[in-house]
């Protein structure tokens, strides 16, 4: 494996794991915040990236996608929660899924500041270790926007899924959760069958994908940023 191929893995594969560690993370702790210690309980508020590896969707896959140069994209085991033991079940179900999404774009905030203060303090000729935190920052941006929308998506098995099961009454509430049985064939449906069936099928390239760049773009102008 050639020096250039492992730059590449490591700047996409180590921001990936911090930006799934924390969105799980944060689950958990607003979780324990809203009355349910579950994840506390088995450990899993940890930042140690093994408690919550996922050896497919945080390593293999990954791995597979930046050795063919494809958008990064990964998952870490779900941090547990018991809604049961939630003090406002419907309500905190609300909260604690956009726990996640919220985490990640404000990683995605803090990847910005520091990709300003790489770029302010190496100039115009950063030597080595400039060029990989710079751009271990800007693929850490692009990971957190990315994450943060794309698990906002209205469907099981995404946070954004869990926000509207706890909107919607409760008879319709247990009629959508059932979807979440398939979210492994909702994720293909979505990754690969979608997009090959029809461009205008294509929600991560025509929905997610747009708004993941507006968004990158309007966070790095913040900062003077551009290219």
């Amino acid at each position: 494996m050639n020096p250039n191929t492992l730059f590449q893995i490591a700047t996409w594969l180590i921001p990936l794991i911090i930006a799934i560690v924390f969105h799980e993370v944060s689950h958990g702790l607003v979780a324990r915040r809203l009355g349910d210690p579950t994840a506390e309980e088995l450990g899993r508020l940890s930042l140690n990236p093994v408690r919550h590896i996922d050896p497919f969707g945080t390593v293999i896959l990954p791995l597979i996608l930046a050795l063919n140069h494809a958008p990064m994209f990964g998952w870490a085991r779900p941090v547990p929660v018991n809604y049961g033991r939630l003090g406002h079940p419907r309500r905190d179900m609300v909260l604690v899924a956009i726990a996640g999404p919220g985490m990640n774009l404000l990683l995605g905030l803090l990847g910005a500041i520091t990709l300003a203060i790489v770029i302010a303090v190496a100039g115009t000729e950063p030597g080595p270790t400039a060029l990989f935190i710079g751009q271990n920052a800007v693929n850490f941006i692009k990971i957190n926007i990315f994450l943060g929308v794309f698990n906002l998506l209205p469907i099981p098995p995404f946070d954004g899924g869990h926000v509207v099961e706890g909107l919607l009454p409760p008879p319709l509430a247990r009629e959508f959760r059932k979807i979440g049985r398939f979210s492994l064939l909702v994720f293909i449906m979505l990754i690969l069958v979608l997009p090959r069936l029809s461009p205008n099928a294509d929600v991560i390239g025509r929905v997610v994908s747009p708004l993941v760049d507006g968004i990158t773009r309007g966070l790095l102008g913040v900062f003077g940023i551009t290219g």
